[in-house]
């Protein structure tokens, strides 16, 4: 299918071909009619992306105080990657469209197949020829709404939920300050809702298009005047700031023409320095609108599927959604008017130059058009046939290509001798698509099951988000490939049980978790040292982990499993391969949440075999500039210190001595030791009894942290 990009790095869209997504649970496939451009949001972006590097940087001092922060912690070279990598991900523009579901995904109820729609969601509802939405995301559309108008929607729901913040009553005096697209969308929801509207702009053809729609308008120039005689010198008691502009003007002048304790909402991008004076005399409440409505920004809403009652959030975005299609359906908002150019998806770039500047045109409403026709299956876009090597091959198939997969882990496989790159997968198709291009894939598809059923492929890289990680595994061992998954291998019991008695089952298949700081030179080294003292010893490992919001996908217990899980598996398996053998019990205790934090401030302590103990203590309330990780080790009359991956102290008998290099974490050694554990057979890099119990020792740590007991392993 065909969908519009922006590169952030080289600052240039595109159409490119990309592979049709697939619908993953809770979600619809969508056949894209219309799709409208925002000429705020999307013009940002590009304008963005089209600055240069230094431009970039002075635009955005936020994100070059992380870089510097990130490069003193980890150094310049892998900063530099990290941070080009990112600019490198292809961005899908757009979040408004309106089209036919052509399938469904599981469990999604209230939605049938061809029923028509209207879609919304940044990363959802993009210029595509295909969207997947979420139940949530979607909106049904009556006979007499047709899909230009549905494009709209999201656009008037913003309008809408600005209006609602206001909290107008009927008869209300309400100014529309601001009469590009959002604005002349604000001022027909007011009307239609029983107030008394005025709209003011500096643009006289504007004022002119308010007026055909029946609507009271005055320019800049008369807007005080006006105002007084609008409202009988009462003032307003409502006014909407709907402007698109960094000069503070509107927000000046909707104190002088607001009434006493009157309400101002800025819905559009406008300057922000609020006049004390006239606003502190009049006591006048100000409200910034954030976008749809409630729901918005909440992955639990918009992406799982979860509502809010009725009764406790009369208008979530979803319930503004539709409000905005019914005021069209009642004729009380007509968008028609608002559509001054139509370009067809091929040639969607020219819809940009116009936003841009770069045609001298004037604009408002801008949408997207697309082919007619049945659907076709194009969920894979074929590459140039690459030449196989003549020595063994690992015919790779990688299920996930997101920033981890492109910043990281393909760039180590790319340095691994022996692995041809067959296949790759995303359900959106997008990063697939720019990922198999990058790094030279056979093929990209949406397919999951393209991939693993693929009898050219005889291992499978699972990159997903940790909640698929246990079902793709599963498929992939019984399809009798072998298997890398990223970690954690599961993320509740339930799921590790069936993969381990899947196990042992399986005789002629490999299944390596990515544990990668096992394999790393630094690492292999202080095993060197414990395994040559031969006692048990004292690991202390400490993990700067930095602040995730309780919102963040991965302290979903449900999607990420929580940072225990998730991510902390990564330290216990690094002192487990030091001993040799997984933990056999664990006790954790935790910082209070205070609302803030998600059980990611825990100090765990494990006991081994042998009887070594390891402490874990995994913080987010630090400062991230601050070094990452250490690892101290108190063993035989040594002490260890591992620093972040870049040095190793070693101190015995009185010496010190110290290795020192560029940062290395082992990705590239851990997928050396897949692929010769492949080649030559035998036993797993990383013991089953390893992989198994470690998982098992992070479930028995959130266990032990809720409980307040030590849990036996």
């Amino acid at each position: 299918m065909k969908q519009l990009l922006q590169n952030i790095k080289t600052g240039k869209t595109t159409i490119e071909d990309v592979p049709a997504p697939t619908p993953r649970e809770g979600q619809a496939l969508v056949k894209v009619e219309a799709s409208l451009v925002s000429a705020g949001t999307e013009r940002m972006v590009v304008e963005f992306a089209e600055k240069s590097l230094v431009g970039k940087a002075r635009s955005r001092p936020d994100l070059v105080k992380q870089v510097l922060d990130k490069a003193r912690r980890e150094g310049v070279v892998n900063t530099m990657q990290a941070a080009f990598n990112r600019l490198d991900q292809p961005m899908a523009l757009g979040y408004s469209s309106a089209g036919t579901i052509v399938a469904l995904g599981k469990n999604i109820s209230g939605f049938k197949v061809g029923q028509r729609v209207a879609c919304a969601g940044g990363g959802f509802a993009v210029h595509a020829e295909y969207n997947v939405v979420p139940r949530n995301l979607l909106t049904p559309l009556p006979k007499n709404v047709d899909f230009e108008s549905a494009a709209f929607t999201t656009l008037g729901a913003i309008a809408m939920h600005g209006f609602r913040l206001a909290e107008p009553q009927l008869g209300e005096n309400v100014a529309v300050i601001g009469l590009g697209l959002l604005g002349l969308l604000a001022i027909q929801i007011a009307s239609a809702a029983g107030c008394n509207v005025l709209g003011i702009d500096l643009d006289p053809k504007r004022i002119a298009l308010a007026s055909s729609l029946g609507l009271q308008s005055a320019s800049r120039q008369r807007a005080e005047s006006t105002s007084q005689l609008f409202t009988a010198n009462r003032g307003f008691d409502v006014v909407l700031i709907c402007a698109d502009t960094s000069s503070n003007d509107p927000v000046e002048l909707a104190g002088i023409i607001a009434r006493d304790r009157a309400r101002v909402v800025a819905t559009g991008a406008v300057g922000l320095n609020i006049p004390r004076k006239i606003y502190y005399e009049k006591e006048i409440s100000f409200i910034n609108s954030r976008s749809y409505g409630p729901g918005r920004y909440d992955s639990n809403y918009e992406e799982n599927g979860q509502d809010y009652p009725l009764g406790y959030v009369r208008w979530t975005e979803g319930r503004n959604f539709q409000a905005v299609v019914d005021l069209m359906e009642s004729r009380k908002l007509k968008v028609k008017p608002l559509i001054t150019h139509r370009f067809p998806i091929e040639k969607a770039t020219q819809a940009y130059d116009v936003i841009t500047g770069k045609k001298k045109e004037s604009f408002l409403g801008v949408l997207l058009t697309y082919p007619e026709g049945k659907r076709k299956e194009e969920s894979r876009i074929t590459f140039p046939t690459i030449v196989n090597r003549k020595s063994s091959i690992v015919n790779l198939g990688v299920l996930g290509a997101g920033l981890f997969a492109n910043s990281v882990l393909l760039p180590s496989i790319k340095k691994v001798d022996g692995v041809q790159l067959v296949g790759i997968a995303s359900s959106g198709g997008l990063h697939a698509q720019h990922a198999g291009k990058k790094f030279g894939f056979k093929y990209a598809t949406s397919s999951d099951d393209e991939i693993i059923n693929d009898p050219n492929v005889n291992a499978v890289a699972i990159l997903t988000r940790h909640d698929s990680h246990a079902e793709l595994v599963l498929k992939a061992l019984k399809a009798g490939k072998h298997v890398f998954v990223e970690k954690p291998l599961a993320i509740n019991s339930d799921q590790l049980s069936v993969i381990s008695k899947q196990l042992q089952k399986t005789d002629n298949s490999l299944l390596m978790t990515g544990f990668n700081r096992r394999f790393a030179p630094l690492a292999i080294s202080l095993k060197s040292l414990v395994s040559n003292l031969q006692s048990p010893f004292h690991t202390h490992y400490r993990i700067n982990a930095g602040y995730l919001p309780p919102n963040h996908w991965t302290q979903d217990p449900n999607v990420g499993g929580g940072r225990i899980i998730g991510e902390a598996c990564h330290f216990i398996d690094f002192i487990t391969f030091l001993v040799g053998a997984a933990p056999v019990s664990v006790s954790a205790h935790a910082l209070p949440d205070g609302g803030k934090y998600s059980e990611d401030n825990v100090s765990m302590t494990f006991t081994f075999p042998d009887g070594s103990i390891g402490v874990v203590d995994y913080l987010a309330n630090g400062d991230k500039s601050f070094p990452k990780e250490r690892a101290e080790v108190f063993c035989g009359g040594a002490v260890a210190v591992l620093d972040d991956f870049v040095s190793l102290q070693i101190t015995r008998e009185g010496k010190m001595k110290e290795e020192r290099g560029a940062q290395d974490k082992g990705w590239v050694n851990e997928w050396k030791a897949f692929v010769k554990a492949i080649h030559e057979g035998g036993e797993p890099p990383i013991p089953y009894e390893q992989l198994i119990g470690v998982t098992k020792s992070t479930f028995a740590a959130v266990e032990s942290l809720r409980t307040m007991q030590t849990v036996k392993l």
